[in-house]
């Protein structure tokens, strides 16, 4: 079984930062692709940042610049950097991973719960 805990969400004002991160746990051989989305009401779930294993990025145009993802592959985290935070901003952020868990080279998406990311005054 595998797992996916976010942890780090709360409330900040505009303009402040604040840091989420997501661990991975249970029965792993390999994590591909890590990243982070956001459901905003009335939309569909949007990208955020997603990471390879390798390192390489991809970012939402609006984050660009102002979100910085990263990922420990020895311990099997994920993290999200977020400054000069919006309203906008304000969304439940998921974590997903792509993971081979029993069959090598056979990768699965999982998803977290979800941390909460308020940004207001």
């Amino acid at each position: 079984q595998v797992r996916l805990v976010e942890s780090g969400g709360g409330l900040v004002q505009p303009g402040g930062s604040l840091n989420i991160s997501c661990a991975a746990s249970g029965t792993i051989i390999t994590i591909a692709t890590m990243g982070w989305y956001r459901h905003p009401p009335g939309n569909q779930r949007e990208l955020v940042a997603t990471i390879t294993r390798g390192g390489r990025t991809n970012y939402k145009n609006s984050v660009m610049g102002r979100f910085t993802i990263s990922r420990d592959n020895a311990k099997n985290t994920v993290h999200l950097q977020m400054s000069s935070l919006r309203p906008e901003d304000t969304d439940v952020y998921f974590c997903t991973a792509d993971i081979s868990s029993t069959v090598v080279n056979s990768y699965k998406a999982y998803w977290g719960q979800g941390t909460q990311v308020t940004v207001s005054s």
